[in-house]
């Protein structure tokens, strides 16, 4: 049991390693920028096998060479060579091929009217096509509205949960204090992304992130040879522009600030799981005097991995906006947040556990069973918001063939239960709390006796001034 209970740890762990850097990545989307940085990538890759394989290549075959797209294979003489479209290519159809042809004299086969290697790129522009496009963009629109609405009601319904807790003195205790951390977390979360899409996406990217568009591959395409006019080609080199200068320090400021609140949402999520987890096995961490540390791994430890990870990127990377990647100097914000979801993970199924077994002590010896299940599932689907299970499930599948029906369940999925997190926690642990209702009832209650009393009191003073007055204000004309 022990022995199968720690493979599956380790398979679990492998597949939330193989895949993090698709839960955390800044941006889901490929920016134009960042698709150059993986080109870049790819030709230090091929480069480098090249080497390999010219040590070996004695005959008169068509050598191996990086055209700035793909990586071609060596080429036997009067052969077709097919390449694989490569996924490191945001818009390519990954599912197609390229083709070269070489030779019988061992040469790849020229445009001799621009001088240039031909290359069939056809079936990798699939998707350069304006339906295929329309297609795109209808699914980014729906996920962009998807996740606004999301975050906006959840901020919203956390910003009454924080007043609620906040308000009622009677409501002030460790176990609140810590929701009022993790609701402000969510709400920061759910505002450094919205000002984070108006800082990216405004002005000339609002219709459309700046991703690597169908005229950037345009401009490498060149007319084919006469006898195969029907393919297009590729140049031999890559272009040499570049986009628009960088941005400003805003820019950097805004993807900053949402790593570190991404980053204090997550390990405010591990601070309850290891408030709820103290309760159970450790009450001596459940008193006020902890509060501080909880607090502090909260908010610092974060700050301290995003600082670190701004400095990194300001002295070696500090160029465009840092919403790109720039190779491993992501891990230094992915392996802190990896490893609070795991830990939190594992918590919740220890938690579990306890509940479970607890259930089938008290309940021993009753006839049905399906009270029990449904104690379990209430008390299960309860802890999964709190836990943020949900992000585990999609975990092991990476981010490829973008627009393609995994892909799209995925971010469907992941957009929808990442933006309503927070209304579910807000819902579960303050909307639907036996002490905040009963506290919201007692001052209802006291409100509507003391309008009660106001209105009496106010009916009797109108009512004793109507009495006297009359008669008074009578003897007072008489006797004038």
């Amino acid at each position: 049991m022990g022995t199968s209970g720690g493979i599956a740890g380790s398979l679990l762990c492998c597949c939330l390693l193989a895949s993090v850097q698709a839960l955390v990545d800044p941006d889901d989307v490929l920016t134009k920028e960042e698709q150059i940085y993986l080109l870049v990538e790819a030709k230090e890759r091929c480069q480098k096998n090249i080497r390999a394989q010219l040590e070996k290549i004695k005959d008169t075959s068509c050598l191996p060479e990086w055209d700035g797209i793909i990586c071609w294979p060596q080429g036997s003489p009067g052969q077709e060579v097919a390449a694989p479209c490569p996924d490191y290519i945001y818009d390519f159809n990954h599912n197609g091929h390229a083709y070269r042809y070489c030779s019988a004299y061992g040469t790849w086969e020229m445009a001799l009217s621009i001088n240039k290697t031909w290359a069939n790129y056809t079936e990798c522009a699939t998707f350069f096509s304006s339906e295929s496009r329309s297609r795109e963009k209808e699914v980014f629109d729906r996920l962009h509205l998807m996740y606004t609405t999301g975050y906006s009601i959840s901020l919203a319904s956390l910003l009454v949960a924080v007043s609620i807790l906040s308000y009622f003195k009677r409501l002030h205790c460790t176990r609140n204090y810590i929701h009022v951390h993790l609701f402000t977390s969510f709400m920061c979360r759910a505002a450094s992304i919205f000002v984070k899409d108006v800082v990216l996406y405004s002005g000339a990217l609002a219709g459309e992130p700046a991703r690597t568009r169908e005229d950037d591959f345009k401009a490498e395409m060149i007319p084919p040879p006469g006898p195969r006019s029907h393919l297009a080609t590729a140049r031999t080199e890559p272009r040499s522009e570049h986009s628009s200068p960088g941005p400003q320090v805003g820019c950097k400021v805004a993807v900053t600030l949402f790593l570190y609140f991404l980053a204090t949402n997550h390990y405010w999520i591990l601070v309850e799981g290891l408030y709820l987890h103290s309760l159970i096995f450790m009450a001596f961490l459940s008193t006020d005097n902890y509060l501080w540390v909880l607090i502090i791994i909260g908010w610092g430890l974060p700050a301290v991995f995003v600082s670190v990870w701004a400095s990194v990127r300001a002295s070696l990377a500090d160029t465009q906006c840092w919403d790109l990647s720039a190779g491993n100097m992501k891990w230094i914000y992915q392996v802190p947040i990896l490893a609070a979801i795991v830990v939190n993970f594992f918590l919740f199924l220890n938690i579990v556990r306890v509940l479970a077994s607890k259930l089938w002590e008290t309940n021993t010896g009753k006839p049905d069973p399906r009270q029990q299940y449904r104690k379990l599932l209430k008390s299960t689907l309860v802890l999964m918001p709190l836990f943020g299970v949900h992000y585990v499930v999609f975990m092991a599948m990476p981010y490829t063939e973008v627009s393609g029906v995994l892909w799209q369940i995925q971010m469907h999925y992941e957009m929808l239960f990442n933006s309503f997190q927070g209304f579910f926690v807000a819902f579960i642990y303050c909307f639907c709390n036996g002490e905040v209702q009963a506290e919201i009832k007692k001052a209802h209650f006291r409100r509507s006796l003391a309008l009660d009393f106001k209105q009496k009191a106010r009916a009797t003073s109108t009512a004793g001034s109507c009495y006297c007055g009359g008669p008074l204000s009578q003897a007072t004309v008489s006797i004038s």
